[in-house]
């Protein structure tokens, strides 16, 4: 060996061990970061963070705005195209000040009590994961609220498979989406205004379709008519309209358990919120869609899902432990991406 050969020898080994060293800190941080990101109860997407209650303030103002009444809604917005109709409202496509805004009118007379009921609702959970309210007016039944150009998550696989959107459809886009999903669910069953149980979810597309994606891909609750309340400790459990609910979609305690008599709201047993547990495996094999990394994330998942799939539902998990698993999966799996 040559003389100089073992110091050069020596000094490598800390260089190769600092860079070493570096790249191990490095992915650390990296899924600190993460994993805060998606531990953080009080992460905001929303662009309205900061605002007084009361108040909205959109992507480009500067400012927060109490929220419109009757005089400034019939004044100032204006009505553009009719971009959407249920039973209980039409949605208009609409401008107020240069913003555009999403303006609801009640259908029918016969749905009121639902349409003030999502209003009130509305009202009540004003936050990260619910649509933002600009305005309302009573007398006219009426609403306005943030617009999401892209409309409802039944629109995600022809949104991701725009030119523009295309880097977007990866298992990490489509994982973030499931756990805002669980997200909601978690807020609700933990809201300020009681544990509110989803009961307009009786199929994937009508589920799909109460949920908005923001332009930056995430996604908020935007249908809140009918939210009814359980307490556990009262007694207090609800019942999803009064018809009977079929398919596998919903949860077997929604199902007429009397197959051999006709169905009667009466005699139909009443349920909790773990009726949207239930649903959601379901929700989120839509959301993965097929991109590369879903099966590996269909497989970390397979413990928890097979929990929410329990015919008993006291022996499904809340939603809190569902979301809980949602981020460690998340986490684990960018991490161990960045390690290879």
């Amino acid at each position: 060996m040559a003389p100089g050969s073992s110091r050069s020898v020596a000094h490598g080994v800390p260089v190769v061990a600092l860079c070493l060293a570096a790249l191990l800190l490095s992915n650390l941080l990296l899924y600190l970061y993460l994993d805060s990101l998606f531990h953080a109860d009080n992460h905001l997407f929303s662009s309205h963070d900061g605002c007084p209650p009361g108040h909205f303030k959109m992507t480009t103002m500067r400012n927060c705005t109490p929220w419109l009444q009757c005089p400034q809604v019939r004044a100032e917005v204006r009505q553009l195209k009719l971009v959407g109709q249920g039973a209980v409202k039409k949605v208009y496509l609409s401008e107020w000040r240069g913003q555009k805004v999403a303006l609801s009118r009640l259908s029918s007379q016969d749905y009121l009590e639902d349409f003030l009921h999502g209003l009130a609702m509305l009202r009540a959970l004003q936050g990260p994961r619910v649509v933002q309210l600009v305005g309302f007016c009573l007398e006219d039944h009426t609403q306005v609220t943030e617009f999401h150009p892209l409309g409802s998550l039944l629109n995600l696989e022809a949104i991701l498979s725009q030119e523009q959107y295309l880097k977007h459809n990866t298992w990490q886009v489509r994982l973030r989406l499931a756990t805002d999903y669980v997200s909601v669910l978690h807020f609700l069953h933990n809201s300020p205004a009681g544990q509110r149980v989803m009961c307009d979810s009786n199929s994937l597309e009508k589920t799909l379709s109460q949920f908005l994606l923001t332009s930056d891909l995430h996604l908020v609750v935007n249908d809140l008519d009918a939210l009814p309340e359980v307490d556990g400790s009262r007694g207090q459990l609800v019942k999803c309209g009064h018809r009977e609910l079929t398919g596998d979609f919903v949860a077997p305690e929604q199902l007429w358990p009397l197959r051999d008599e006709v169905f009667s709201d009466e005699l139909m047993p009443p349920y909790d919120e773990k009726t949207d547990i239930w649903k959601i495996p379901d929700v989120t094999w839509f959301l993965m869609g097929r991109v590369p990394g879903g099966d590996l994330v269909h497989f970390h998942l397979f413990q928890i899902h097979e929990q929410c799939k329990k015919v008993d539902p006291k022996l499904r998990p809340s939603a809190q432990e569902v979301l809980q698993v949602y981020r460690s999966v998340y986490s684990t799996m960018v991490r161990d991406r960045d390690m290879l």
